[in-house]
């Protein structure tokens, strides 16, 4: 009895064996994958902004939205990118209200490249698209070379509104249309006023001629943005008229100073410009 009580105690150790090759679970790899194509589309994403340009992020952002048409506004191009062009409203588009007026009255508003986006179907509105149609072929020189230099097209921009196809012409940086502070043209307004003349002898129609500035200081004790603006229109149009358009053509010469500027900042150069309209024949 004393010896077994003096006895080690026996110790049962338990193993438990699990058998290899058994399912361990795959919802990480999921999540992983998932992971993997989220950062593949970020890079992409990445890679995107920083290879187009803005006009092209915007065809890309038209082209994916179902409720926009392709290149209505984006661009001057027949494609799904929509590039740039002359007569392209995106130069100073305001959501396709008016390529160059912040805020455009109806009559003023851009209708779209063509000119046709209207519910007019008459034979009048018809025929002057078909005229609009020329004279931007024969600006652009489709099929054959351009009326006008490359660095000449710089400074047009065109639209179709309500009131007819306005060809505007505008101040680059270090181009200007004028002399500071007269209307003494520049080669290159003598330059658009013989274009102008020559694609507007294509129509028979009224052409009307405005002109505008940009703001000038308010210290100025007389401000001449009233005088020289319609000065400068004056001028545009007897430019035009000594270029060959006929004389009982011109319906009206305005100026405008400084009330209606082309981009936000009233002392910018570009609101320095000239809109040569050609009018339709129904107004």
């Amino acid at each position: 009895m004393a010896g077994q009580k003096n006895a080690a105690p026996v110790i049962i150790k338990r193993k438990k064996v699990v058998g290899g090759g058994g399912h361990h679970g795959g919802a990480w790899k999921v999540a992983y994958a998932d992971f993997v194509t989220a950062m593949m589309a970020f890079f992409m994403l990445m890679w995107l902004l920083n290879a187009t340009t803005e006009k092209q992020r915007k065809g890309i952002a038209d082209y994916f939205s179902p409720t926009i048409p392709l290149s209505r506004i984006s661009g001057g191009g027949d494609g799904s990118f929509g590039g740039d062009s002359v007569f392209s409203e995106d130069q100073i588009a305001q959501n396709g209200t008016g390529a160059s007026s912040l805020k455009p009255a109806s009559e003023r508003q851009a209708m779209g490249q063509t000119g046709t986006e209207t519910a007019d179907t008459s034979t009048d509105s018809a025929a002057f698209a078909d005229q609009v149609r020329d004279i931007e072929e024969a600006l652009m020189g489709v099929g054959g070379e351009s009326l006008v230099s490359e660095r000449v097209a710089r400074h047009i921009v065109t639209r179709v509104t309500d009131e007819g196809l306005i060809v505007e012409i505008f101040d680059l940086d270090g181009e200007p249309l004028f002399r500071d502070g007269t209307d003494e043209p520049t080669d290159i307004t003598t330059e658009m006023a013989t274009v102008i003349a020559k694609v507007f002898a294509l129509a028979t129609n009224g052409v009307a001629v405005e002109g505008h500035i940009r703001a000038l200081p308010a210290v100025l004790r007389n401000n001449p943005s009233w005088d020289l603006s319609a000065a400068r229109a004056m001028r545009m149009r007897t430019l035009l008229e000594a270029d060959g358009l006929a004389a009982d053509r011109a319906q009206r010469v305005t100026g405008h100073a400084d009330r209606a500027p082309a981009v936000e900042n009233p002392m910018a150069s570009r609101n320095n410009r000239l809109e040569v309209i050609l009018l339709r024949s129904d107004r």
